[in-house]
């Protein structure tokens, strides 16, 4: 039986679809144009000013300049070892310390879990972390990206509480067959929490995808950037007008283009993991974010 809405309900989901049509609009118009613009005739984009809805003089010379930049591949198989790897260690490292805090009876709980809220409000700063990475010999190495980084407290509290609306009668049948600690974590918690772990994928992904600050900061050998670090690069540097063989109008028109196409190039790569993960993230945010 379909219910009837009444003038005020009418109203307000008129409201709400416009608004909601004017935000999305206001986000997606900006990657839009940065599409578009990719795509145009390098001379007419300088030409042109205000909205950009369609190439101007379509035109695929900035991608193929793009392309043959050497540090844009190396930047990306940097990036994927580093999130590839770097997200199998987090999701690992944050079901672990998820599951202890999810279990009842855990010697000092309360107080072990204020440790590690603390930590999302203060931190020792710049200086002592980079001092630590240089201490353990993770200056000048992927890994000073991968292993100080393998827990968010905030993913941690996130999963702990998905695991928590787990029922106690399926772990605590489990011990009784015998079953240890790992066998229900790996077996049972989280084989029923795909919709949560598929967040936490998205999440720590996305950072590492969009992480530039301290690739930055500690690394030395430009062989060894990720591909953050070669966009911020190109988009501050005068690297486009050597790849174009110095400076003029020419030059400058067509390194325009070519900053369009390498935000493109990589901002597209992690925009195809969301449908992959749409089913599971609604779900899965609702469930690590609400306790029942």
């Amino acid at each position: 039986m379909k219910i009837k809405m009444s003038r005020g309900e009418k109203i307000f989901q008129v409201v709400n679809y416009f608004v909601l049509s004017l935000i999305v609009l206001v986000c997606l118009y900006p990657m839009w144009h940065v599409a578009m613009a990719s795509f145009s005739n390098s001379t007419q984009l300088m030409a042109h000013s205000g909205f950009l809805l369609k190439p101007m003089g379509f035109n695929l010379q900035a991608y193929v300049k793009v392309f043959q930049n050497p540090m844009i591949l190396k930047g990306y198989a940097n990036t994927l070892f580093i999130l590839i790897v770097g997200v199998i260690l987090d999701l690992i490292m944050t079901a672990l310390a998820a599951y202890f805090f999810s279990r009842k009876g855990v010697m000092f709980k309360k107080p072990l879990m204020l440790l590690i809220l603390f930590t999302m409000f203060f931190s020792g700063g710049m200086i002592p972390f980079y001092l630590t990475l240089k201490d353990m010999h993770m200056i000048n190495s992927r890994w000073g990206l991968i292993v100080p980084f393998m827990i968010s407290t905030y993913n941690m509290i996130i999963l702990r509480t998905s695991f928590e609306s787990i029922p106690d009668s399926l772990t605590e049948a489990a011990k009784i067959d015998g079953a240890g600690h790992m066998t229900i974590l790996f077996r049972i918690i989280l084989p029923l929490s795909k919709a949560i772990m598929a967040v936490m994928v998205l999440y720590y992904g996305v950072s590492i995808w969009n992480g530039w600050f301290w690739a930055s900061t500690i690394l030395r050998d430009r062989e060894l950037y990720p591909l953050q670090v070669i966009l911020r690069e190109i988009l501050i540097s005068n690297d486009i007008q050597a790849m174009n063989g110095g400076a003029g109008g020419d030059a400058e028109a067509i390194a325009q283009s070519i900053k369009y196409a390498t935000i493109m190039v990589a901002t597209v790569p992690i925009l195809f993991v969301y449908p992959f993960l749409q089913k599971y993230f609604t779900s899965g945010v609702m469930i690590g974010a609400v306790k029942e």
